[in-house]
């Protein structure tokens, strides 16, 4: 991708907006198109990431594009769903909730 000047290219697909079949085609061609990354969503769309929109992208996209979750990811469980499903980015808000969470279940219980 000539514009990017060996810049990282993200595309966004709005995935809630897409049944999967339109979900497919678009991350094919951003793929096509030379796009390192295919995002669920902006956040500003009808919904944000669902475990079966990455799982499907993933399941779809060569290993050389990754894809990230965004939108709507409140919990550790949440992330780690998405990322389990397949994603190797997330962006979320709740950021210092989800790695408070991560940290209280690697500290050991009170005796």
């Amino acid at each position: 991708m000539t514009a990017a000047r060996g810049g990282l290219v993200k595309v966004i697909i709005e995935t809630g907006y897409l049944d999967d079949d339109q979900k497919v085609r678009a991350a094919l061609l951003a793929a096509e198109g030379g796009a390192h990354f295919v995002k669920t969503s902006s956040g500003y769309g009808l919904r944000g990431a669902t475990v079966d929109d990455v799982r499907l992208l993933r399941h779809v996209l060569p290993r050389s594009v990754g894809v990230k979750a965004s939108a709507g990811i409140k919990t550790l469980t949440e992330a780690r769903s998405l990322l389990d499903a397949g994603a190797g980015r997330i962006r979320t808000s709740s950021t210092r909730a989800i790695l408070e969470a991560s940290l209280q279940r690697l500290e050991p219980a009170p005796a």
